[in-house]
């Protein structure tokens, strides 16, 4: 192996380096060789890979995670551009959980990423044996779909971590974690827990979620009103980059922390 001007290493010598000692060289450091070996094992499933999503599949895969399952039913819009990670004028059109995953294994070609464009619902629950998986991710927008997730994941022997509402901030400071029955000044959240009291359907375990207590308006002029949460569906409200990935990103570290803890 050589080194290229300014230390990089060439690209027609990645053949000669091993993944243990060069892609993961300065988390081993930081962690260690058990945990880093720890995390590589783990299995992780990701549900919704947008603005939220796609910088949590990231970070993971770029902490040492190779065992990665990204279920998502979209194709890249025109409008993900600003915030998720694979959109891009030349991904529009594909599969979001193919464009993702291609731009995971160019970061660790070794990586075991399974890419399923599928929508979690009533109907495709089953499809899905969470128990089988070491850690659930919830980055789903729908409130229907999401409360029907956090009831399996919670279930599960999994470990769950979800992600509140990301639309409609702009300060990074006030992104916080707190346990789901904990979480403030969030209308996702105040949706979901008012929803499982009616329904007296509840999470059988308790959980951490992501979220942000700020509340913006919509100033677009096509901008749809923000006061309530359609059941069925997710919002389409405005969003930013340095917020959603920040939210993917603790997604991202709470699982890493949780490992080596």
């Amino acid at each position: 192996m050589y080194l290229c001007k300014y230390n990089y290493i060439c690209k027609d010598n990645y053949k000669g380096m091993t993944k243990e000692k060069e892609i993961f060289n300065r988390a081993r450091r930081l962690l260690g060789n058990d945990n880093m070996r720890r995390i590589e094992e783990m299995r992780v499933i990701l549900f919704g890979v947008g603005g939220v999503g796609s910088w949590c599949a990231e970070s993971l895969i770029r902490s040492g995670v190779s065992h990665l399952t990204i279920v998502d039913s979209d194709r890249v819009s025109v409008t993900n551009i600003n915030r998720q990670l694979m959109a891009n004028t030349t991904t529009i059109g594909m599969v979001k959980v193919d464009a993702l995953k291609d731009y995971l294994l160019k970061i660790n070609p070794d990586a075991k990423i399974e890419a399923l464009q599928k929508v979690y619902t009533a109907q495709t629950a089953d499809l899905f044996d969470l128990d089988s998986y070491d850690y659930v991710i919830d980055a789903i927008d729908s409130l229907q779909n999401k409360m029907l997730l956090i009831e399996r994941a919670t279930a599960s022997k999994a470990r769950f971590f979800s992600s509140m509402g990301a639309a409609l901030k702009l300060d990074p400071t006030r992104i916080k974690v707190a346990e789901f029955w904990k979480v403030e000044g969030c209308p996702l959240a105040r949706a979901l827990r008012q929803r499982f009291k009616k329904t007296k359907r509840f999470p059988k375990k308790k959980f951490l979620c992501v979220y942000s207590d700020e509340l913006l308006e919509n100033k677009g002029e096509d901008s749809p009103s923000n006061s309530q949460w359609d059941l069925a569906k997710a919002q389409i409200n405005g969003s930013l980059q340095h917020i959603t990935a920040i939210f993917g990103l603790t997604l991202a570290g709470l699982v890493i922390k949780d490992i080596v803890k």
